[in-house]
């Protein structure tokens, strides 16, 4: 039996389902729950299958193959993409955090009535990229403003062409140019701080009140996470969304091309300068240091690439030395 396209499934899975013998009928994660996968087999399932995730790391939005019993995971379909960031607790700060699998677009929410945050919008930018997912930037709570343009506009700065939205999910303001993207049952993804009204957004997409919302401070308009844990639910007409708990902290995992997109207009930059190793500090003939000089680069965004440059190369140079102390633990004593 062939999986529920419905549900998402697209060619690329089925390549990989095939490669590996095509074995059972794949189900899609909707939630997980203390080693408990919940599956779908239809998009129209009112009754999931619960199976145990033994020995396997799944996540929402997994496509994986139950055991013939239905109480283990025997296969995961390899992830056409996958939202994956550092892991948030010291004692698995070596291990990668994947809050969604298999998403098409990923919304990175900020929200109207605090400062627009560039910063975390560039990290925000470079997980998406690496997630194999499009990014899209979503701007809530137009209500509480009167003119969203100047938030809108200096986001769109570092954004560099990724599409911004604005949207109010309390006064339904925005919600069809969200759900187009939906459109062909792709699934979407949001990510964002804690109080920035995600929660109020899928309700307003869900066209119901499934998702819990909860009040922020006046002062800084931030709240806490409304939502525990990630779940995939299915969008009115066609198409899916994950929604994931508020996230505070914005750890990188080991990059791919995920800096040098975000970063795309600074790269080319750096393509002009005189020296191939140029630092972009002091040489002669640097690209990025005119550019600062001249007003066209802002100095911040330098500063904010060369700390996450900084950030990923100590973050690898961690995970070479994990390994290397696993690999001496691993080797066995030389005997007499």
């Amino acid at each position: 039996m062939e999986p529920d396209r419905s549900l998402g499934w697209n060619d690329a899975l089925d390549a990989s389902w095939q490669s590996i013998g095509a074995p059972g009928v794949p189900g899609r994660v909707s939630r997980i729950d203390r080693g408990w996968s919940s599956v779908m087999r239809h998009a129209d399932d009112t009754e999931l299958l619960r199976v145990r995730n033994l020995f396997v790391d799944v996540a929402v939005g997994d496509w994986v193959v139950p055991s013939d019993d239905g109480e283990r995971v025997d296969h995961i379909i390899e992830r056409t993409s996958a939202f994956t960031r550092r892991a948030s607790h010291e004692g698995d700060r070596f291990e990668a955090d994947v809050l969604a699998a298999n998403i098409d677009v990923v919304f990175l929410v900020h929200a109207f009535g605090s400062p627009p945050n560039q910063r975390r919008l560039e990290r925000e930018l470079v997980l998406a990229y690496d997630s194999g997912a499009e990014p899209v930037v979503v701007l809530t709570k137009v209500d509480l403003v009167a003119d969203p343009e100047p938030t809108r506009r200096e986001l769109a700065e570092v954004a560099l062409g990724a599409p911004v939205l604005i949207v109010s999910g309390l006064e339904g303001i925005g919600i069809d140019p969200v759900l187009d993207h939906a459109r062909g049952n792709k699934t979407l993804a949001f990510l964002g701080a804690s109080g920035v009204g995600k929660s109020t957004l899928v309700n307003a997409l869900l066209d119901s009140e499934v998702m819990d919302t909860g009040h922020v401070r006046e002062g800084d308009q931030r709240g806490r996470h409304t939502t525990v844990a990630a779940q995939l639910l299915r969008l009115p007409g066609e198409g899916w969304l994950i929604d994931t708990p508020g996230v505070r902290a914005v750890s990188l995992w080991l990059s791919g091309d995920g800096i040098e997109r975000a970063f795309a207009d600074v790269f080319d930059l750096m393509d002009h300068c005189r020296f191939r190793d140029c630092k972009h500090d002091r040489e002669p003939g640097c690209a990025v240091r005119a550019a600062v000089d001249a007003g066209d680069l802002d100095p911040r965004r330098l500063a904010s690439l060369e700390r996450l440059v900084a950030e990923e190369h100590a973050l690898e140079e961690e995970q070479e030395r994990f390994m290397r102390r696993a690999d001496r633990r691993r080797k066995p004593r030389p005997t007499d």
